[in-house]
């Protein structure tokens, strides 16, 4: 428990910072000319938030390791089925889904799930040496 509540904050923080950086960059130049038609005017902040935390909490669960290989790995991999379950079924279930969003968002996925899973084990590693 020591070393969970600081892993989950800087998954959080990770998180948060790397997806506001991509979403203020690709929404206008990605998202919003393939699926402006499906894009509220503005995002709901509850299920984001509830999202965030949620998927914070399933980085620090199943992704962080001690060793950085394995948490890269369980990182890539929990992103990459994340990510891929929400587009996949979205490309299934919605008409004209762009093919572009899923390969960008799964990818996406990928990226910062990684990065949020070796932020958490930098600080719980941190933490553990130190004792």
């Amino acid at each position: 428990m020591r070393t969970a509540l600081p892993a989950y904050a800087a998954a959080l923080v990770t998180l948060l910072v790397l997806d506001a950086v991509w979403l203020g960059t690709m929404v206008p130049a990605l998202y919003r000319p393939a699926l402006a038609h499906l894009l509220a005017p503005a995002p709901a902040l509850l299920p984001a938030g509830l999202f965030y935390l949620l998927y914070a909490a399933g980085v620090v669960g199943l992704a962080v390791r001690p060793a950085w290989p394995a948490a890269a790995a369980r990182g890539a991999l929990l992103g990459l089925v994340a990510y891929g379950t929400y587009d996949l079924t979205s490309a299934a279930t919605l008409r004209d889904w762009p093919v572009v969003i899923t390969l960008a968002d799964m990818a996406w996925g990928v990226v910062i799930t990684t990065a949020a899973a070796l932020a958490a084990t930098g600080v719980s590693r941190r933490l553990t040496a130190r004792g």
